[in-house]
């Protein structure tokens, strides 16, 4: 059969069915580098092992539906952890079950609001650090796992790499990351080897998560305790989605929906705080591990929650065997994978705004530990300097067009970066002593921004007029002229016609 004569793919086939066998694999991979990561994070927020495992599986799995990027994995994340710790500690898991429910209700609201549309304020430069800042992250977050321990961690670890690297040389069959896994757990149970697993981690749950309603009082004074963390949790967590999407698109040069990424993650946040888990978000390192290892769609994303849940409560004697040197490797592969190394070379040749922008991001965020803090920074800076920029991107030429006039022919941007140049180039003491009578603003070449840009235009032509000369402004643009109707003073009078000083 020609492929021309082959049916069209329906979203609902190209979204589950068009990548079957690997979808399933990488989920398999995903499921399990996220079980010690999960409980490592429910360990960081002071709850039980199972509560961020049971978030992980729930996340996961109804992103995998709800969500606007397909093979991007949801689940309990440390950047959320460190937010519910203060929570946990003060009032208990009970409070953060309803800060995670309403943490999904803010995120609904926010996607509903298409709030996902402000991605386009984050430049390249930021992207580029956070990528390079959480590859940094991930890395270091392997280091505990690698200090004080014998030489065989070190060699498990070398060989977990080697496989990794080398496989791919010889077959892409099978993700390589999940054929390290398995060698490596059949040679330490083989060998009997004495090095951490994964159920030195914590104890795996063994049995499935239950529907259950926090149990705490449906009041107001609740409301005033969840609130502060609910809001935070849920702009981290859709900071970090957001950021994740963005990342995933690039990867598999595909495009995701923001908006409906708002929405899922909301979704996703209600059902997890409704069966025991704590608040999660996109995962950036997983995401990567995902796509790396052949995950393309919706259904890698399924598989991955499916196959914890499974692994956890029906395999759990297994998979507490793994040894904690083979996921090591998994996330060094992963932190080398994500860091962006032309990004170094880039440095000489980029602009030097964009520069510092990349290693502020990359500085504040390794130095926080907090994702969100760090994307901040950059996207600060990259305001700060696109508007000391585009604040030089004015011009005011002088002529004196006949005996006793100026003319100002102004072109560029005025705003508030660039109203003191504006006011600057104006001379009214020297027309005043030049008998100058009469004063021509040409502003066609110009556009008003906001208010300190018309206040500035109000200062100029005032001391103008307070020093005797007739001023007139010509060309204003219909936004500049409604700007300036709306709070200019220099073309009103009062009620006796004589003009507003």
């Amino acid at each position: 059969m020609h492929a021309s004569s082959l049916p069209p793919q329906t979203p609902w086939h190209r979204d589950w069915l068009s990548n079957i066998r690997g979808d399933l694999l990488a989920g398999l991979v995903v499921a399990l580098a996220l079980i010690p990561e999960a409980i490592a994070f429910s360990v960081i927020a002071g709850v039980d092992p199972k509560v961020g495992l049971y978030a992980s599986f729930s996340m996961a799995v109804v992103i995998a539906f709800a969500g606007g990027r397909p093979a991007m994995i949801s689940a309990a994340t440390g950047a959320m952890a460190l937010v519910m710790v203060t929570l946990v500690r003060d009032h208990g898991l009970q409070y953060l079950l309803v800060a995670t429910v309403l943490t999904g209700l803010i995120q609904i609201v926010a996607g509903l609001l298409k709030l996902g549309v402000l991605m386009r304020f984050v430049s390249r430069s930021v992207i580029t650090g956070f990528v390079n800042a959480l590859a940094i992250l991930i890395f270091m977050a392997q280091l505990p796992e690698l200090t004080q321990v014998s030489w065989v961690v070190y060699a498990m670890t070398a060989a977990g790499l080697g496989i990794i690297y080398g496989l791919p040389l010889l077959t892409r069959a099978v993700p390589s990351p999940l054929v390290c896994i398995v060698l490596l757990t059949g040679v330490s149970m083989f060998l009997g080897l004495d090095i951490r697993t994964v159920g030195d981690m914590g104890a795996l749950p063994d049995s499935l998560p239950v529907f259950l309603l926090p149990d705490v009082p449906l009041n107001l004074e609740t409301l005033k305790i969840v609130l502060p963390y609910a809001l935070t949790l849920a702009v981290v967590g859709l900071l970090e989605s957001l950021m994740t999407a963005s990342i995933v698109d690039e990867m598999t040069d595909t495009t995701s929906d923001k908006n409906r990424e708002c929405v899922g993650q909301g979704v996703a946040n209600i059902a997890t705080g409704f069966i025991g888990g704590m608040a999660g978000c996109a995962m950036i390192g997983q995401s990567v591990i995902n796509v790396r290892s052949g995950g393309r769609q919706r259904l890698s994303t399924l598989a991955a929650g499916v196959f914890l849940l499974v692994l956890i409560v029906f395999l759990g004697p297994w998979v507490s065997r793994i040894p904690m040197a083979a996921l090591v490797a998994v996330m060094v592969m992963v932190s080398i994978g994500t860091f962006r190394w032309d990004s170094i070379r880039q440095l000489r040749h980029h602009p030097s705004s964009s520069s510092v922008v990349m290693l502020a991001t990359v500085a504040v965020t390794v130095g926080t530990h907090d994702l969100a803090r760090g994307v901040l920074a950059g996207v600060l800076l990259s305001g700060i300097f696109f508007a000391h920029k585009v604040g030089r991107m004015l011009a005011v030429v002088r002529e004196a067009p006949a005996p006793g006039v100026l003319a100002y022919r102004v072109t560029g941007q005025v705003f508030f970066a660039s109203s003191e140049s504006f006011i600057a180039a104006f001379d009214h003491r020297g027309a005043q002593e030049a008998k100058i009578s009469s004063v021509v603003i040409d502003v066609g070449l110009a556009h008003f921004w906001d208010i300190t840009a018309i206040a500035a235009l109000d200062q100029v032509v005032l001391k103008f007029r307070r020093a005797g000369i007739a001023v007139e402004v010509r060309g204003l643009n219909a936004a500049s002229a409604s700007l300036a109707g709306r709070f200019g003073v220099h073309d009103k009078t009062d009620a006796a016609g004589a003009p507003l000083h």
